[in-house]
């Protein structure tokens, strides 16, 4: 006997989920929480197989009856809805936006915030538009060139090479879940046009930096950049790390500084050794900013850090131009001359918190190497007041 509407809607949530059967295999599976769930039987090659068609509130009764017919036609005409409807799935799940944004959520979980959002901007922004509709398996070189093409029109070269790189990220992620056969980022090598390197300024011989230190020394305005620029040359972390930190970061009794693994680029935790000199600085500090949630709070709004461009102006106001010295420069400046007072690379690179290309060995350093570590670091901060003393000239 066909079904009613009348007799869906009396139709009232049991124990144990059971069927109210229409014709030619439609039926309404109930279930325990009072849901009504079209379901249709069908047959391919002697093997039953079973259609989901949808919800009762969405999918009325005429319209349930509509469907089953629409698959028994294609039934008649040699189709397999299931297979039919699989493929559609898969299809969608393959387009590059559909990939990037699984690739964009699994990296959320790694990369430094700023990081991630450059990353999904790129991709909505760049990619998305011209490509994100398309299944990334067909994609092909010339596709994608032609948007990195726009980019370059723009006169934005290294944006170009960057989006090829994530690009190629993205399809990497593909060819793993099986979702692409190669990725065409690599038949791109060669055909942008190339980008000049560019070193971040940095002042790195020694009677030099006696006098930046010098002229830090005498920089008077906000009392927290004061702070951040006479620590910047002591710690030589990223600038966002710096300008960033936060007090629960810190524990002073133990000398050391713990980087959270979301506010770093790489997205791994970083201990930085304080030398007693950075303790005393930050005691002192903390006397005036401690009692917020950021070491160097902004003047204009105190439950924020100061801005990205805070220490390089100051930088500026001290007299040192843009081509001179950076924020940044303080870690080429630190690296200069550690290697030059003869301490181990790899102690020097896992301070500077760069990759390390081998997961075992990187996970064994940073275990190990933490004493050579906070040697260094009270060392260069020795260093520092001899040059700022122009005691020391090497």
């Amino acid at each position: 006997m066909a079904l009613t509407d009348l007799a869906i809607r009396a139709a009232k949530a049991k124990e144990k989920p059971y069927k109210l059967f229409d014709e030619r295999g439609l039926f309404l599976l109930v279930t325990p929480t009072g849901s009504r769930l079209w379901r249709v039987k069908y047959h391919v090659s002697g093997r039953e197989k079973l259609l989901s068609l949808g919800d009762y509130r969405d999918v009325p009764l005429k319209r349930a009856r509509e469907k089953r017919d629409e698959l028994r036609r294609q039934l008649a005409d040699g189709i397999d809805p299931s297979a039919q409807r699989r493929a559609y799935q898969l299809a969608n799940a393959s387009t590059l936006r559909a990939v990037g944004d699984e690739w964009l959520a699994l990296q959320k979980k790694t990369l430094a915030p700023n990081t991630y959002e450059i990353a999904h901007g790129r991709l909505t922004n760049m990619l998305y538009p011209s490509l994100g509709s398309m299944p990334i398996s067909e994609i092909k070189a010339p596709d994608l060139l032609a948007v990195l093409r726009r980019i370059e029109s723009r006169g934005t070269h290294e944006t170009a090479h960057r989006v090829r790189a994530l690009f190629g990220r993205v399809a990497r992620y593909a060819i793993a879940i099986g979702r692409a056969e190669r990725d065409v980022s690599v038949d791109l090598r060669g055909a942008l046009a190339p980008v000049a390197k560019r070193n971040f300024p940095a002042i790195t011989e020694p009677r030099r930096i006696g006098e930046l230190l010098r002229a830090i020394d005498g920089y008077t305005g906000h009392v927290p950049t004061e702070y951040a620029l006479k620590l910047a040359p002591l710690l030589f972390v990223r600038p966002g790390e710096l300008r960033g930190a936060r007090w629960k970061e810190f524990d002073l009794d133990a000398a050391e500084w713990r980087i959270p693994a979301e506010r770093m680029k790489m997205g791994r935790e970083h201990v930085v050794p304080l030398a007693k000199q950075v303790v005393t600085l930050l005691r002192s500090l903390q006397e005036i900013t401690g009692r917020g949630e950021y070491v160097f709070p902004s003047l204009r709004a105190p439950s924020r850090p100061i801005s990205d461009n805070t220490l390089n102006a100051a930088l500026r106001r001290l007299g040192f131009a843009q081509d001179e010295m950076t924020t940044h420069g303080f870690r080429s400046m630190a690296s200069t001359r550690l290697n030059e007072m003869g301490f181990a690379g790899d102690v020097i690179e896992l301070q500077l918190a760069h990759t390390e290309r081998d997961e075992i060995r990187g996970a064994y350093n940073r275990a190990t190497r933490m004493a050579d570590r906070k040697t260094m670091m009270q060392a260069w901060a020795d260093y520092l007041d001899g040059l700022r003393a122009g005691h020391v000239l090497i």
